[in-house]
């Protein structure tokens, strides 16, 4: 199949965008030439470039259709109207079946001709996150676009972008300083990668990144030492770069008493400089940066000029150091007063406040002393008042743990003010320490509780405020920790220490929100605010336990788990001790991946379908109860033994939290619920003995929802 090779080249692409930028126009390419193309293309990034190479038919024949038109009859109008719409004439049309019919003929499509009418539009809409036009042309791009390559089977397809002067062809350029401007003829994509290889130019960036993560690891090996490890940094590097080049340079070893966490940040954040460190992990007083040209020198100038702009960052990091050492970690609290965390939520000091009062509720529950929480919640946060967190946000947590130390704090205090943010991300670890544990948990349901009362969740795809995050931070903390929390309590404790803290707020948003109805339409009416200060607590947190819920069927999805399971035994009776759900969930598995839980679950579902279109039919619920007078085949008979000694069986196993136990006692009904449905009538004609049979299938599905709800089961 002949390829298809695109490359948009322009002036410097952000290296956020790139890779995301990359998929879309894949994406967008299989959709525009979906009937020549059945395969996305693969996408290639860099700097300058946004490539994408794939193969394609040379063409195809689409099959010929009918289109139905007008009644026989209707007025002209209509079917002048229908004929225009398609582009043909009364000659097309025939008669069948009582109407107008439009026979269309199959149409040749050629590759050259729906790349140059598809590819203009798909431009002009590509969803850069930011854009720029330049000049007088609407036209516009990520950065200026100065060439469009475009070639089909060895051949140049030029199309233009009108209103921005640019035509597709065969041309591209290699790296700006090393191979100048004069642009080369491309016929293929392996003759692409050569021409810009040969121009200093490495199109894969996968390659770039293998190249620059050898190339660090080889010249820090022969120091010595070992590269701390930075997926994030590498791929952005390799988004800097086109012919990357790794040199070392050298700190300052007045330097080296800077926390690791500062020194690292300063040169990743600033400089997107790799740190390293000697074997067993202490911090090297050497770096490494990676050139975009092959140095004259060998990389001396480079490296010079790059350490003395480290050395300035470093100072500037010291100034901050110092001067944060000289005052107490509690003195910066008064400044948190002055800091609003959100405008519905108050201020940063009395989240702190809200914080001292949940960590220690929490502790006891995680083993933690209460004493220990209630001051690591309360000195959590001080740091965001500290020079250096304000030059270094991303430092927040991390220097109130060094200050807290230094102040002379309990090591756990320390600990928990250090671990309270954790986990950031997926390969982020949870934090282990009982009083930390604490504080993170308050921490995360504090938010979760304070966004949720004043009606800030998610929705759709947008969570401004992390709040997914966060809930996902409080499952992986008390499944990695094996936590038995009962988050119900918690979580309405914190919307109560909310809605103390902000209670003030909610009048007066409710008073102006009052006068301004009146005004507007004289109705006095309870303004929004009121009516979220008297929603119930218990609401409010049963919606985030449902949230908290719903993220971990995401999280065990991911690592490909029966998410499922989850739904189900949630659904029977909502549980918030997450690790007592993870273990009905495992053992409603056990019982499913068995041949009598398999048989359970068709029979399961078979109950219930039944009874949904009976108590559809009949207008009415069937109590799950029965008639034992009613009971006259020998089948029900046993069933409903079956049931009432296999109900209080699993009730009383589920009591001792011992699950497997309760399905063991379901696994029980499997024959006695299969040879029910093999030799019995449910809908008999005697409406006594039918509505006695239903009972019996509504005390079947009542004793299974008890345990799981196995309509929400899969498959």
């Amino acid at each position: 199949m002949p390829e298809f090779l695109l490359e948009l080249f322009s002036e410097e692409i952000p290296a956020r965008m790139q890779a995301r930028a990359a998929e879309d126009l894949s994406a967008g390419l299989l959709k525009a030439l979906a009937p020549l193309m059945t395969e996305a293309p693969r996408g290639l990034f860099g700097p300058r470039r946004l490539a994408a190479v794939g193969q394609m038919a040379a063409r195809a024949e689409t099959a010929g259709r009918e289109e139905r038109g007008p009644r026989l009859g209707a007025p002209d109008g209509a079917i002048e109207g229908f004929l225009r719409k398609h582009g043909a004439t009364r000659g097309m049309l025939h008669e069948q079946g009582g109407f107008w019919v439009l026979s269309k003929p199959g149409a040749v499509i050629e590759a050259c001709d729906l790349i140059a009418r598809a590819l203009p539009p798909l431009l002009r809409g590509f969803p850069w996150p930011k854009s720029m036009r330049w000049g007088t042309s609407p036209f516009a791009w990520v950065r200026p676009l100065q060439r469009i390559l475009c070639v089909f089977d060895g051949e140049a397809v030029r199309f233009a972008l009108g209103e921005h002067g640019i035509v597709a062809d065969d041309l591209t350029e290699g790296h700006r300083i090393m191979a100048g401007t004069e642009p080369f003829a491309v016929r293929s994509f392996t003759g692409y990668e050569a021409g810009l290889r040969n121009r200093f130019v490495v199109a894969d960036p996968a390659e770039r990144e293998r190249i620059i993560e050898a190339g660090v690891a080889r010249l820090a090996a022969a120091e010595g030492l070992e590269v701390v490890p930075d997926r994030g940094l590498l791929a952005e590097v390799a988004g800097l770069v086109e012919w990357p080049v790794p040199l070392l340079g050298r700190t300052d070893d007045a330097t080296m008493d800077l926390p690791p966490e500062v020194m690292r940040t300063t040169m990743r954040v600033n400089q997107r400089y790799f740190s390293l460190c000697h074997p067993g992990g202490r911090p090297a007083a050497r770096f490494a940066i990676v050139a975009n040209i092959v140095p004259e020198d060998g990389g001396a100038a480079i490296a010079a000029g790059n350490e003395r702009v480290l050395r300035a960052r470093l100072s500037d990091a010291r100034f901050f150091w110092d001067g944060d050492r000289r005052q107490s970690l509690e003195s910066f609290l008064p400044k948190l007063d002055e800091v609003v965390f959100h405008a519905k939520l108050g201020t940063q000091g009395q989240r702190v406040s809200r914080l001292e009062r949940l960590a220690e509720a929490i502790a006891p529950m995680v083993g933690a002393d209460p004493a220990l929480a209630r001051r690591a919640a309360r000195l959590a946060k001080a740091d965001l008042a500290s020079g250096m967190v304000g030059e270094f946000p991303e430092l927040q947590g991390v220097m109130g743990r060094y200050y807290a130390l230094h102040g002379g704090e309990d090591p756990r205090v320390a600990e928990a003010i250090g671990a309270h943010y954790r986990p950031l991300g997926p390969g982020d670890a949870v934090p282990r320490e009982p009083v930390a544990v604490a504080v993170a948990l308050a921490d995360k349901l504090d938010q979760l509780a304070g966004f949720f009362d004043v009606d800030e969740r998610p929705r759709g795809s947008g969570d401004p405020f992390a709040l997914r995050r966060a809930a996902l931070g409080v499952i992986r903390t008390i499944r990695e920790n094996a936590l038995r929390v009962t988050l119900l309590p918690v979580l309405i404790g914190a919307i109560e220490q909310v809605r103390d803290t902000t209670m003030t707020l909610l009048l007066d948003e409710a008073v102006e929100a009052k006068e301004r109805l009146v005004a507007i339409t004289g109705d006095d009416a309870v303004s929004s605010a009121v009516s979220r200060a008297l929603r119930s607590r218990g609401d409010i947190a049963r919606d985030i336990l449902d949230f908290i819920a719903e993220r971990l069927r995401v999280q065990l999805r991911a690592e490909g788990a029966r998410h499922d399971l989850v739904a189900a035994v949630f659904g029977a009776t909502p549980d918030d001790d997450l690790v007592r759900l993870l273990a009905r969930a495992e053992a409603l598995r056990a019982l499913l991946d068995s041949p009598d839980g398999a048989n359970l679950l068709a029979a399961y579902k078979r109950a219930a379908n039944i009874l949904r279109i009976e108590e559809r039919r009949d207008g009415r619920a069937f109590p799950p109860s029965t008639n034992p007078a009613l009971l006259r085949a020998p089948e029900e008979q046993v069933l409903a033994a079956a049931l009432d000694a296999a109900v209080p069986a699993a009730q009383s196993r589920l009591a001792a939290e011992d699950f497997a136990g309760a399905m063991t006692a379901l696994a029980t009904l499997r024959a006695p619920i299969d040879a029910f449905f093999d030799r019995v009538t449910v809908n008999d004609p005697d409406p006594e003995l039918r509505a006695n049979r239903l009972g019996l299938l509504s005390r079947l599905r009542a004793a299974m929802d008890a345990v799981a709800d196995l309509s929400k089961i899969e498959g």
